[in-house]
């Protein structure tokens, strides 16, 4: 008697990120980065981190990749999945939440900026722009309402 195979869903990664934001000249103006090994454009995002809620792990990956600071809601406006594709190592499924962030704060310098690139564009853009269609959805959909937030 053989015994059936299982097929388990492999374990996602999940993640956090920030959906910067700001209003306009014309309406709302959403910050893109681009990913450090593809040059994709992506929001900031990275994995939780330890001692902050993901709200505020989102509004540090928006520091550290984009030089940008402001006041983040604390509910996610929602979820993505992506694949992520490193150089050195297998293929990995994620799961992010977006939160936005309004930007008050835009730096000159800040840690990552060797690595990224950052453009202010309008949310039309921003759907062009970025390859997830499910972030592709968010970004559609986002009024620049802050719900509960903190500054951050």
């Amino acid at each position: 008697m053989t015994t059936p195979l299982i097929h388990a869903r492999p374990v996602e990664r999940r993640q956090v990120a920030a959906l910067p934001w700001r209003h306009g000249p014309d309406g709302i103006e959403i910050m893109l980065v681009t990913s450090r090994e593809t040059r994709r454009w992506v929001t900031p995002k990275g994995g939780r981190m330890t001692g902050l809620s993901d709200a505020e792990s989102a509004a540090q990956e928006a520091l550290e990749e984009a030089g940008i600071e402001g006041v983040v809601g604390d509910a996610p406006l929602g979820t993505f999945r992506y694949l992520k594709i490193l150089k050195r190592r297998a293929p990995r499924w994620c799961v992010v939440a977006v939160h936005a962030l309004e930007v008050r704060v835009e730096h000159e310098t800040w840690h990552e900026q060797a690595e990224r690139e950052r453009v202010w564009i309008s949310r039309d853009e921003a759907v062009r722009r970025v390859d997830e269609p499910e972030l592709k959805a968010l970004i559609a959909a986002f009024e620049g309402q802050a719900l509960t937030a903190r500054a951050r």
